[in-house]
């Protein structure tokens, strides 16, 4: 099956990844509900964390979506500034 996806991520990889972070922030709500519920009581049944882990898993992936380039841009700017501070010698002036 690697091999069909293989366009697919070729063509979208911003969505893909999108899609990514949108099943961590998924798994990550349904990991917080369960340990609260082993903790104290549990805070939603069954049916309403699945729901609240697909709102949760969809705002992030257009969270991801939306802010990836952004994102991008200033990690690059940020890399480029701190390499241009140190006079292009590449020796950390720390």
């Amino acid at each position: 099956m690697a091999p069909a996806l293989s366009p697919i991520v070729r063509s979208h990889p911003r969505i893909v990844s999108a899609l990514l972070w949108g099943a961590v922030g998924w798994m990550a709500f349904l990991a917080l509900v369960q340990g609260y519920a082993l903790v104290v009581d549990p805070l939603v049944t069954f049916g309403r964390a699945v729901v609240v882990a697909v709102l949760v898993g969809a705002i992030t992936a257009g969270t991801a979506y939306c802010l990836e380039h952004r994102v991008a841009v200033w990690a690059a700017r940020r890399a480029r500034d701190e390499t241009g501070a140190h006079g292009g010698d590449d020796k950390s002036k720390s």
